[in-house]
């Protein structure tokens, strides 16, 4: 009977034991597995820490996209015959190939080729206003025929030379100026035949002489208005710094017949006024995929080390021409 209650608690007490084991095992793990997890904090915690101090967490300022044609707005307050009809994408536009450019007068159709890589605001602003309808059912404002410029103006529906989309951008493109004369060819000249050659060498061009705007040249006059652009009928040398945008491909002939129709004078009292009505009846733009394989460029080279023209203030409206200014352009 003893030896029955001893072993009864020897079993008991086995079982404790065993139970006592077990608990301590469970504590051990559980204390090996807070040491794991408290250590991967700590890691996650300085990791935080050192990405806040390196400045990971700081706002990102906001990436910023260089614009190609950042239009200038005009005053539509301070000039009745602009008009606002928004603006262009100042990216984005194509700066590369040609567009065509039809313009269908009531005598006759004019296509150009406009060049998107010299002159990408220019193509990009017609083709915005043309897209919209701006020009379609608008007079053909001024005719000049004298000073060296031979050129029809459109695109100001006012008629005045001094309205149109209200917005401009910097020239671009201008041609370059004449060439200085050569005092040696001068000196030849003067002299006779040149001993090597025999013949008599042809004095350089004049700035005042110098084709700058040849016949077919489509050219605008940004910083007075986004819309406003020319026509040369005739080789031109006036010193006015246009825009050429393009040239023509056809059509010269309708505006030549237009400049023959003659002029009459403007409310300024110039002469410069076409004398037949001149109606654009539509004009479109049409992009193009093919690069541009004679560009628009001046007829004679930039002298080297010549400045860009600077660009206007996005502050300062452009300034109203003068009578004898719109004349002259």
């Amino acid at each position: 009977m003893a030896s029955s209650n001893t072993r009864q608690r020897k079993l008991a007490r086995a079982k404790v034991d065993r139970q006592l084991a077990r608990r301590a095992d469970q504590e051990r793990r559980s204390r090996q597995l807070k040491a794991v997890f408290g250590g991967l904090l700590a890691l996650a915690l300085v990791g935080v820490l050192g990405a806040w101090t390196l400045g990971a967490f700081d706002e990102k300022p906001a990436e910023t996209v260089a614009e190609t044609c950042p239009w200038n707005p005009l005053d539509v307050s301070a000039n009745a015959n602009l008009k606002d009809v928004g603006k262009p994408a100042a990216t984005g536009m194509p700066e590369s190939g040609t567009s065509a450019m039809t313009v269908a007068f009531g005598s006759g159709n004019v296509v150009a080729e406009l060049d998107r890589t010299n002159a990408p605001c220019g193509a990009a602003s017609l083709k915005y206003l043309a897209d919209s309808g701006f020009y379609n059912d608008t007079k053909c404002h001024e005719l000049t025929h004298g000073d060296g410029a031979f050129a029809l103006a459109c695109g100001d529906p006012s008629g005045t030379g001094t309205g149109g989309a209200a917005y401009s951008w910097w020239n671009e493109n201008a041609p370059a100026d004449a060439p200085a004369a050569d005092p040696s060819a001068a000196a030849a000249a003067t002299s006779g035949a040149s001993p090597s050659t025999g013949t008599t060498p042809a004095a350089s061009p004049s700035a005042a002489t110098a084709v700058r705007y040849p016949a077919g040249t489509v050219a605008m006059l940004p910083n007075i208005s986004g819309s406003q652009f020319l026509i040369f009928y005739q080789d031109s040398t006036t010193a006015t710094n246009y825009s050429i945008v393009g040239k023509l491909t056809s059509g010269l002939d309708v505006v030549k017949k237009i400049a023959q129709a003659g002029t009459t004078a403007n409310e300024a009292g110039a002469d410069t006024k076409p004398k037949q009505d001149v109606v654009i009846k539509t004009l479109t733009v049409v992009d193009t995929t093919a690069p541009a394989t004679t560009p628009s460029a001046p007829a004679t080279p930039a002298p080297s080390g010549s400045a860009p023209a600077p660009k206007p203030s996005a502050s300062a409206p452009a300034a109203k021409p003068s009578a004898s200014a719109s004349a002259a352009s």
